[in-house]
């Protein structure tokens, strides 16, 4: 399994941002995606999930109405499209999926949000 996370950078309050998760080692269409962020000193959270098909989506309270998960099956990628980013959005951002192999994130893809 390989998690390929893109897309971060430098951003200023309330810009936008898009994510992307490229994956592969796995059959992508038949399993639920998270993303999760870590800023320094925190734990590891979660912060938006979708379900096989895309028919559900969750979020953290934080992010709600700002950001927005999706997935595209024929390309085996999931992103994470931010906006209204605020300071504290700023954190090193994984995508994850859960398998029968195990938990697997990527290396992560830096979010910084300054003025």
């Amino acid at each position: 399994v390989q998690l390929v996370e893109s897309g971060g950078g430098l951003v200023q309050p309330g810009g936008s941002l898009r994510l992307s998760c490229t994956t592969s080692g796995f059959v992508f269409r038949n399993y639920a995606m998270w993303w999760y962020r870590q800023a320094p000193g925190k734990e590891r959270d979660s912060v938006a999930a979708i379900t096989v098909g895309g028919y559900h989506r969750n979020y953290a309270d934080s992010v709600k109405g700002r950001f927005t998960i999706s997935r595209d099956d024929t390309s085996n990628t999931v992103y994470l499209q931010m906006n209204s980013l605020k300071p504290e959005d700023a954190a090193i951002y994984y995508c994850n999926v859960v398998t029968e192999g195990g938990s697997y994130y990527g290396q992560g893809t830096q979010v910084t949000v300054s003025s």
